[in-house]
């Protein structure tokens, strides 16, 4: 196959997972209404949650099924151990400053903050619903780091290896313009440079799926706490100094995290398989 096409079939796996989920969402509120004695506009947080995981499903499978992503234990027969476990270190050492981040963009027109707002609260009640956390904490960070690392990123790294950093980041670009939220795209275009550099480094979606995970459930037990969709980093520590202090505390997580990652992280090879 002509290596010129490999972008345009990265940004089709993009727009094929995204097709999915848009046909789950519409399935989803059709069946609802037809079942449904009260008119609704929109989905139920159960409906929500079942689309969710029927697309997320989907996905794996369609991903799987015409190999557009593949898998297998070579890695996991590393006994890749520390890697998985310095992954979900780096993940909680990321959460307060990617926040603190976050709050220093500038404000959005009202129209885009009204959408972001109706997200927060469609959030909230998902992650309050049953089922919330498997959904957002186990099916998506299996599914996401399958489609944009297993996927997107291994077919842009088979065009242009030699620019590994420019692929990375042209697949963390196409990781945060999928989430859809304005609010949210500092954060997972950052996650999505290091998840994309872990995949390079190991040829792997298992840390990432271990970094996605860690990041996931922090977000979980966080919304859980904090009902509020507005609250700020600031709030919940309760001045602007201690938020500083939080963020300077969990760097000094993150950047020893993310120094023994790159000390830990490894492909597996021949010599790995044999044992």
């Amino acid at each position: 196959m002509n290596k010129k096409l490999f972008p345009y079939i990265a940004i089709a796996y993009v727009l094929m997972f995204l097709f999915i989920q848009v046909v789950c969402q519409y399935l989803a509120m059709g069946i609802e209404k037809l079942i449904s004695d009260e008119p609704t506009t929109g989905l139920s947080y159960m409906g929500v949650i079942i689309s969710l995981a029927v697309y997320t499903l989907v996905a794996i499978a369609v991903f799987l099924k015409w190999k557009w992503a593949e898998v297998s234990r070579n890695y996991i027969m590393t006994r890749p151990w520390a890697t998985l476990a310095w992954s979900v270190v780096a993940a909680l050492g990321a959460v307060v400053p990617s926040a603190f981040l976050q709050e220093q963009m500038p404000e959005w027109p009202d129209a885009i903050q009204k959408l972001i707002e109706q997200n927060a609260q469609q959030l909230i009640g998902i992650m309050n619903t049953r089922g919330g956390y498997a959904v957002i904490c186990l099916l998506a960070p299996i599914a996401e780091e399958l489609v944009f690392r297993g996927a997107v990123l291994r077919k842009l790294l088979e065009w242009k290896p030699e620019h590994r950093w420019l692929m990375i980041i042209f697949s963390a670009v196409l990781f945060a313009v999928a989430h859809m939220n304005p609010a949210q795209m500092i954060h997972p275009l950052l996650i999505g440079i290091l998840l994309g550099w872990m995949y390079e480094r190991t040829g792997s979606i298992l840390p990432g799926i271990a970094y996605h995970w860690a990041n996931n459930t922090v977000a979980y037990l966080m919304t859980r706490l904090y009902q509020d969709p507005d609250i700020t980093l600031t709030q919940i520590m309760g001045s602007e100094r201690q938020a500083l202090i939080s963020t300077g505390f969990s760097l000094l997580i993150l950047i020893p995290a993310i120094y023994q990652l790159n000390l830990w992280m490894k492909k597996a090879d021949k010599s790995y398989l044999k044992r």
